[in-house]
Formats: C-alpha cells, sequence, structure tokens
C-alpha cells in the first residue's frame, strides 16, 4: 500500500478499478493482469474467470455501491505485494469478495 491507502476513497484510480473487480466477481480468478510500478494496468484487459456457486448468492456485495470504507487485511496485503512486485503479472484468485491467493508469473533465472 501507499501511504494513506487505508480506505477505498484513498486509493489510485487503477486500485480502485481493481478493488470494483473483485467485489464485482466475488467468486473469480484475474488472469493476466499487469503491474507497472506497483499499480495494476487494464491495457491490455486482464481475463476473468468467473466462478459461479450453485444453490449461492454470486451477486457482488453492496459495498461495491459505497463510495468510501475502510479496506480489509486482505485488500491491503495484495497491495502491499502489488508494490514488492513492482513490474510483472499477476493471477489474482478472489473468494468471497475478497483477494485470497496471488500467484506470480516470472521468468527462470530471475528475482526469487
Amino acid at each position: 500500500m501507499k501511504p494513506g491507502d487505508s480506505s477505498k476513497a484513498e486509493l489510485s484510480a487503477s486500485r480502485r478499478q481493481l478493488l470494483e473487480l473483485i467485489q464485482r466477481y466475488p467468486f473469480c480468478r484475474l488472469e493476466n493482469l499487469e503491474v507497472r510500478a506497483g499499480e495494476p494496468v487494464f491495457d491490455p484487459a486482464p481475463r476473468i474467470t468467473q466462478e459461479i456457486k450453485l444453490g449461492t448468492e454470486n451477486g457482488p456485495p453492496q459495498q461495491l455501491e459505497k463510495d468510501d470504507f475502510l479496506l480489509r487485511a486482505p485488500v491491503v496485503e495484495l497491495f502491499e505485494h502489488l508494490n514488492r512486485i513492482s513490474d510483472g503479472r499477476v493471477v489474482v484468485e478472489v473468494r468471497h469478495g475478497l483477494p485470497f491467493r496471488l500467484l506470480l508469473e516470472r521468468l527462470a533465472g530471475g528475482d526469487a
């Protein structure tokens, strides 16, 4: 996270866009998400593989409609990892409207 990023309103436009995607698709994988200087990039757009659970509610949470709210710990941790990655490509797995797992794509012989 960048200093002061503790609520949705304090996020950069690209981080807000990522947060809203995560909320819109509460069970999904965001694949091939480019990260540059720690910021998510949406050109080219990431691929979204949505998981629809049968017999349960699959819609976006009510927070999606709110302009501001405090960020939950998994969201903060996701943005902290993006800062550390700086530049690269990631896959974000989302469960219950929160980032659950982050997969990094790296070339062999690259930084660990």
